[in-house]
């Protein structure tokens, strides 16, 4: 019996079968991520503002990612795009940052890809937080890049 236990493949199946899976983002931390991005819609825009209720855009993706993940953001979009690693817009799956230059500038503004060509994010004053097509002209001239986190 000892040696049937022993002999049992148990293991070899199981490492064989997580060789082939590809590496790519944790997938649960990623629907989580889209899962409270949003829960949080319709929630205002406060500039500063880093939730439970209310938010601006890095202050949204900083919020979601820190409960969501356990993911620690820095607080601003632009210190944000230095984190992680880059994606091209091909490439994009839910749970990335997707990052833009609204002013002309720098990096100044920041949201959470759900998949889709959509994401969530804190726009601006007067506004809440929804669901934006990052192919629409405005976003599309102000696209800058995109970050994979998890």
């Amino acid at each position: 019996n000892n040696n049937n236990n022993n002999n049992n493949n148990n293991n070899n199946n199981s490492s064989e079968e997580e060789k082939p899976a590809p590496p790519v983002n944790n997938s649960n931390a990623a629907s989580a991520v889209v899962d409270l991005a949003y829960a949080k819609l319709g929630s205002p825009y406060v500039w500063g503002a880093e939730g439970p209720n209310s938010f601006d855009c890095s202050g949204l993706t900083s919020y979601v990612f820190r409960n969501a993940a356990g993911v620690s953001l820095p607080r601003t979009s632009s210190s944000q795009y230095g984190v992680g690693r880059s994606v091209s817009k091909a490439n994009l799956q839910a749970g990335d940052l997707v990052f833009f230059a609204t002013g002309g500038g720098g990096i100044s503004h920041v949201g959470i890809y759900v998949g889709g060509g959509n994401m969530v994010h804190a726009p601006n004053s007067g506004d809440v937080v929804k669901v934006s097509n990052i192919n629409s002209s405005y976003w599309q001239k102000a696209y800058v890049g995109a970050k994979r986190v998890l």
